[in-house]
């Protein structure tokens, strides 16, 4: 999928054309839709780009579609671009993570450099993810008892201490240890502590 995609929602046509126009003349893919409802089914959680939406929109406007697109698992990054904004609605959507909140009338040079920001944060995000899952797939690969000797080893426990603790042998344990960090691909026991502990959340 083109990470340089937008996906500009507006139910106001003209509005939307003329945003869709200028966004492709400044060499963007660009998505047009004319309501949150059918943004919403052009994407999923595996979507790149960003969203430019507008913020007053009937049945669901843009603060509830960017509620939505968080309980969806929609990882793209808001911009809202609109002729209504207020200070509370401006909190509200920069409380929930929206790159920037612009009006309407803002010059194209301004709206470009939001945009490019929030691909930046989506490109960063995404890179993120895809290590993740990587590093999922490696632990997914190690025996329940390798996982419980490589707990043991990043709670700090040395190999004598691990084979007392569960009544296994030190061969055992060192056994366990070397296998179960081959297939986490590492060679250190520093670099096994931070990859389990991003995994499991801690870091």
């Amino acid at each position: 999928m083109d990470r340089r995609r937008i996906y500009l929602v507006d139910d106001d046509p003209s509005c939307l054309e003329a945003t869709a126009r200028m966004l492709r003349l400044s060499g963007y893919e660009v998505s047009s839709h004319g309501s949150a409802e059918d943004f919403l089914c052009s994407v999923d959680g595996e979507s790149r780009g960003c969203v430019v939406t507008d913020l007053r929109m009937p049945e669901i406007d843009g603060l509830r579609l960017q509620q939505k697109m968080d309980e969806l698992g929609i990882r793209l990054p808001v911009i809202f671009l609109t002729a209504h904004g207020t200070i509370p609605s401006t909190v509200d959507a920069m409380r929930h993570g929206a790159e920037d909140f612009l009006t309407k009338d803002v010059p194209m040079e301004v709206l470009v450099a939001a945009i490019e920001r929030a691909l930046a944060r989506e490109q960063a995000a995404y890179r993120e993810r895809r290590e993740l899952r990587r590093l999922e797939e490696r632990f997914r690969r190690l025996t329940p008892r390798e996982r419980e000797v490589l707990q043991l080893v990043v709670d700090g426990n040395m190999n004598k201490q691990i084979a007392a603790r569960l009544g296994i042998h030190e061969r055992t344990v060192k056994l366990h240890r070397s296998t179960g960090m081959k297939k986490l691909e590492v060679s250190s026991v520093a670099t096994l502590t931070t990859l389990w502990n991003r995994l499991h959340g801690k870091v």
